[in-house]
């Protein structure tokens, strides 16, 4: 665990916000070069980071202040305003609404942007995971099977096991848990290769792509969910798990009602 990067005299770097950073900033520079693939201005590159933030951080803490309800009745300001609390799966799905109204706004091709934009959204995230196994937060249950890892005492761990019951207020280190973080950061990048470089190719239809990934991110944090820490919402799943059926849904339906126009097959070589 190590939550802070560096320190610049009064300033600190944060290694969650450096990581988000360089997420955002490497979606970037991967979508400026594959808008320019596709024949169009690669600056929307930068029009589509900016709104996609804005949409996605904003989509994410709503989420996690719906979530915990509770906790914005008795406290809204900090709890809007604190550093913490973002949740993938309502960034995601704010920020996708974001994109497609500027997508559509811009008069721009769905099918061949949600191509190129699936993908990078999964290694966005598989980057983000990094910052949040530095700063202690998204770790996974007491690990039984396979390696752990332990964060220090004051951790969300540390803090979480205490309440169980299963460590003591004088324990230095939580109990291993499952580094999740860093199992969502090997299986997304692993995938952003394998779609972009075999499987993206050999889809012939615009829209193919982001229906896909869809499906392959609700399907990964649905079954992640079994070894993370968070609470059981409806028929016995999270509501990451809801979210997560909604995903693959949502994946399935365009795949089979709206994936329907061929791809130009000068657009497929350069992708």
């Amino acid at each position: 665990m190590h939550p802070e990067l560096l320190k610049l005299g009064p300033i600190t770097i944060y290694t969650y916000g450096f990581m988000m950073a360089s997420a955002f900033l490497t979606g970037y520079f991967i979508l400026k070069h594959e808008i320019k693939q596709l024949g169009e201005d690669p600056i929307f590159a930068s029009d589509l980071i900016f709104w996609g933030a804005i949409g996605g951080i904003g989509g994410s803490k709503l989420f996690f202040l719906v979530e915990n309800f509770s906790d914005t009745i008795a406290d809204p300001i900090g709890s809007i305003f604190s550093g913490s609390g973002l949740v993938f799966h309502g960034g995601l799905i704010a920020g996708t609404i974001t994109v497609v109204s500027l997508l559509l706004l811009k008069k721009k091709s769905l099918g061949d942007y949600g191509d190129i934009i699936g993908p990078v959204l999964l290694l966005g995230q598989g980057i983000g995971r990094i910052g949040c196994f530095f700063a202690g937060c998204c770790h996974g249950d007491v690990c039984h099977v396979g390696p752990g890892v332990s964060f220090p005492g004051g951790s969300q761990a540390s803090f979480h096991q205490y309440h169980e019951g299963l460590i003591n207020s004088y324990s230095q280190i939580s109990l291993p848990v499952y580094p999740t973080q860093l199992y969502e950061t090997f299986f997304n990048v692993t995938i952003f290769f394998l779609l972009i470089k075999y499987i993206r190719p050999r889809l012939k239809k615009k829209g193919s792509t982001f229906a896909l990934f869809l499906i392959i991110a609700g399907v990964e944090r649905f079954f992640l969910e079994f070894i993370r820490i968070n609470p059981i919402s409806s028929f016995g799943l999270t509501h990451y798990q809801l979210s997560s059926i909604f995903l693959v849904t949502l994946g399935a339906v365009l795949w089979i009602f709206f994936v329907k126009t061929p791809k130009d097959d000068n657009i497929i070589r350069k992708l």
